[in-house]
Formats: structure tokens, sequence, C-alpha cells
């Protein structure tokens, strides 16, 4: 795959592309669903307490109605606590951006608002307008705001039950994805990693032979080589001297043989498609499908690190 002058993706490095990027992939997924894991219950306990509050604007809103009938009225108290209940009503049905409370979608809970509505229009329409206090029955406004009451604790058990229950959810969701994460860790395991360290290990054995071979095999023939040479510069007789020609070319011979042999042993790789080579055809055949690969493309059997021509 090409962009620009940079290519990635480039053949004999792909087990280890897939292995980085299937890892980046699981940890951005996990921490992506541990983050709205807590955003939800961030915005369910703000929605808990907030309904909560709407209990007590409530009750706030008889005190100050009894204050205003028989104390002191401190109007912008209950314009104050009369507007929070009003707005906060519906906010909690049709959700706030600036408060990040999302629009309610429980039909259980939503039936229970509906049910609310007539209370918190009289208590909004009757104490609205402060010149009206003494002509509302005192009775009457408890009364709504009792069944306010009432009902406002019935929503706040439905929602603490709907938090539980995301929670729940939410919980089975990143166990999965955990189970998930530790089957594919383990699939590279076995299919990926060990291949790598397989071939790793390959490669230092036969280095090792490599070197033994150098250090023993190589070594021996140009001794007898230099050994030779020796001899051939003393000895006088042309027939003898023919003779050592003789032996050092098939020293020669031998060596271009270790050559060869230490050749080989580099480039020597096992034939077989191991398990982590389908997966990387797997993912090859999706970036051809989209034009992300390049036109070399060839499956590398040995997972050997070539160089970039």
């Amino acid at each position: 795959m090409k962009i620009g002058r940079f290519v990635i993706f480039e053949k004999g490095f792909r087990a280890y592309y897939l292995l980085v990027i299937s890892i980046v992939v699981l940890t951005i997924t996990i921490q992506s669903m541990t983050q709205y894991s807590l955003s939800q219950q961030r915005s369910t306990a703000l929605i808990v307490n907030l309904s909560g509050k709407q209990r007590m604007l409530s009750q706030k809103l008889l005190n100050e109605l009894y204050s205003c009938r028989y104390h002191n009225c401190d109007y912008a108290e209950m314009k104050l606590a009369l507007t929070k209940l009003y707005q906060m009503n519906r906010f909690l049905q049709e959700g706030n951006a600036a408060l990040r409370i999302e629009p309610l979608d429980d039909v259980a809970i939503q039936k229970e608002f509906s049910r609310l509505e007539t209370h918190i229009e009289w208590l909004y329409h009757k104490l609205k307008n402060f010149k009206n206090f003494n002509e509302i029955s005192f009775n009457d406004a408890r009364y709504h705001v009792d069944r306010f009451v009432v009902i406002m604790d019935g929503i706040v058990n439905l929602f603490q039950h709907k938090s539980e229950n995301d929670i729940k959810t939410m919980m089975v969701i990143e166990l999965e994805l955990a189970i998930f994460s530790i089957v594919i860790l383990i699939f590279e395991i076995f299919f990926i990693v060990n291949p790598i360290i397989s071939r790793i290990m390959n490669q230092k054995k036969k280095l090792a032979e490599i070197a033994w071979h150098q250090s023993h095999v190589f070594s021996s023939h140009m001794k007898n080589i230099t050994d030779l040479q020796y001899v051939l510069k003393v000895e006088k007789n042309p027939e003898r001297q023919r003779e050592i020609y003789g032996f050092i070319g098939e020293e020669l011979d031998e060596l271009k043989k270790v050559s060869k042999h230490m050749v080989e042993s580099l480039e020597k790789t096992t034939q077989e498609v191991r398990p982590h080579h389908l997966v990387i055809q797997k993912v090859e055949d999706f970036l051809e499908k989209y034009n992300l690969l390049t036109t070399e493309k060839a499956l590398i059997d040995d997972d050997k690190a070539h160089s970039v021509k």
C-alpha cells in the first residue's frame, strides 16, 4: 500500500503489522467502551439527582405559598423555584445539550411523566402570578404537591432501575469484549508470535551453522591452500608442481561448496503455509479489493524481512 512516497504493508513485515494493528484496535475499542460506560453512568446519575431535586422544589413551593399566605412572602424565591421545577420537568423528558441530558426514550417513564403533567401545569399556572396567591386553595396546592411527590418518587425509582439495567448491560458487553480480546491475543500468540519466534530461532540456528562452517571448514581449507602455496614456492619439480596445483584446485572447489552451503543456509526456508499466512492472505485480499495494496502482491511464506527495492 502506497501513500505518497511512503510504502506500508511491505512484504515480509505483514505479520508484524497485523499483530500491532490488532492490539491497537483492541486497545482503542476497550478504551472507547470504558469511556462510553463512564459517560452513561454520569448522565444517569445526573438525571436521578435532578429528579430527586424536583421533589424538593415542589415541597419548597408549598412552603413558600404558606409563607406568602401567613408570613412574609419572598416572591423571587417562589418564582425561581417554580421556574426550575417547570423547566427541569421539560429537560428530563426532551433532553438538554448544555446539561448533556439525552431525550427520554423509556416508554414506562414517559407514561409516568404524562401522569405528572396535570399537577405540574396546575402548580405553574396558579403560582406564576403572585397576585393570585390569596385566591389559591392551600388544600388544593398541597394535594397537587403530594401527588407530584408520589409520582416523582416512582419516576426516580424507574430511573434508578433503568440505570442498574444499563450498568449490567455495559458490564456484560465489557466482559464479552474482554473475552474476545483474550481470544484474539491467544490466537495471535499461537499463529503470529510463535511463528515469528520460530523464525528468529531458525535464523539463529542458521547463523550458528554458518559461523561453524566459517570457523572450522572455511578456515581449514584456507590453511591448506596457504600450506600448498608455501610448498609450491619451494618445490622445483614441475611434475610435483602440477600435482600441487591440482591440490589447490581441489581446495578451491571445496571452498566454493562451503560458500554455496553458507548461502543455502541463509536462504533455506520451509515451504509450508503457516496458519498466520492465511490470516495475512485475508487481510491482503481485503486491501486489494479497495486498491490499497502494491502491485507486487505476493504471500511470503518464510516471513523473512526483505529490503525495500
